[in-house]
């Protein structure tokens, strides 16, 4: 497992040229040299250099970061910004108080136990096998999910009127808290567990209806089969929906879904729809999983923000597609100001549910 200062070289790398700035939303919104990584890497550097401590100051920044990855995207030197801060965090943790604790409440005794716990609690049956399925699909059932099971009662209803076959295993959380929190262990554990099961399981894809879980899925590298977000398997197969009333909608991109055309493609191939791209569509809607809770004033005003955005367009229903953007929109709107005419907030699941899906 890589320690800080085996990233040397790649914080080195930073020519603090200041685009990672023209992308953060948190720097945009606080102006904080320090919400930015080009400031973060000025701290890690003195770091690895031995010149800093690796303090409860330095972690503080460390964990302001939404970890939406547009710096990455968007750095000319190809710097892995996050695989960085999640080191960092490790580093800072892996000795303290803090760290075990966070270790003992993400163990599989905890942790898993609690989810599913809530998740036989939530346990919803439906047939999703077709009399004649064209492609078998593998169910990453993401944490969300098993607490709040709207969105898998609807991706399993859409699949029930499509020529396909899903099936489910008794799969881990994908790992993405753990990475967060700087958690490497336990992060480990669980990508060795899931990456099994994927790759002796005969599918033709594994999908999942959570952008985060579908990207960090993508992450581990060694899966033997294709990851699609539910969106892009839907927009891959050319599935049309028709709905029976027209809807004003917008959409909110998640930080993870890569693939923006394909939602594109499905909201072109429903039937009755109007939609309209609202401003920053691709900014981060202030959830970002344990960020709404160590930096809740930062989340809060960042939800505020999108919705402002998202209102801007006038729509029926605000889509998104991811059940952790869900919450935080729905953050957003609890916080604005009520108007006159109030849309609904839905993952992409639950909207084409509505509709009657055919090939």
């Amino acid at each position: 497992m890589k320690t800080l200062k085996d990233f040397e070289n790649e914080i080195n790398k930073c020519s603090k040229c200041g685009l990672c700035q023209a992308v953060c939303p948190l720097y945009k919104l606080t102006g904080n040299d320090c919400a930015v990584s080009k400031g973060k890497f000025v701290m890690l550097d003195g770091v690895v250099k031995g010149d800093l401590t690796l303090n409860k100051t330095i972690d503080k920044y460390i964990e302001m970061c939404l970890k939406c990855g547009k710096c990455t995207d968007f750095c000319p030197s190809g710097i892995n910004v996050c695989e960085i801060f999640k080191t960092a965090k490790h580093d800072y943790i892996k000795n303290t108080k803090t760290g075990k604790l966070i270790s003992f409440l993400q163990s599989e005794k905890v942790f898993d136990k609690a989810v599913d716990i809530i998740g036989n609690l939530n346990k919803t049956k439906h047939n999703t096998t077709s009399k004649s399925p064209v492609k078998t699909l593998l169910f990453f059932k993401g944490c969300a999910n098993k607490v709040v099971p709207n969105s898998e009662k609807n991706l399993k209803h859409i699949l029930s009127q499509l020529p396909y076959n899903l099936i489910e295993k008794d799969f881990k959380c994908c790992g993405v808290p753990f990475a967060s929190s700087g958690n490497l262990e336990r992060y480990e554990a669980v990508k060795k567990y899931n990456s099994q099961i994927i790759n002796e399981t005969e599918c033709d894809y594994v999908i999942t209806d959570c952008a985060s879980c579908a990207a960090e899925l993508s992450n581990y590298k060694n899966i033997n089969k294709p990851i699609l977000n539910f969106v892009e398997f839907l927009a891959q197969e050319n599935i049309k929906f028709k709905l029976d009333k027209k809807y004003k909608i917008t959409f909110h991109k998640p930080c993870h879904l890569k693939n923006y055309e394909a939602v594109k493609k499905i909201i072109a191939n429903c039937e009755n729809t109007e939609y309209t791209q609202m401003p920053d569509f691709d900014t981060c809607c202030g959830f970002a999983g344990q960020f709404a809770i160590t930096n809740r004033k930062l989340s809060k005003e960042l939800s505020k923000l999108k919705i402002k955005n998202a209102l801007s367009t006038n729509p029926d229903i605000i889509l998104t597609a991811c059940p952790a953007c869900v919450a935080g929109l729905t953050q957003g709107m609890f916080y604005t100001k009520k108007t006159a005419k109030t849309p609904k907030i839905m993952n992409m699941t639950e909207f084409l549910a509505l509709a009657n899906p055919y090939l």
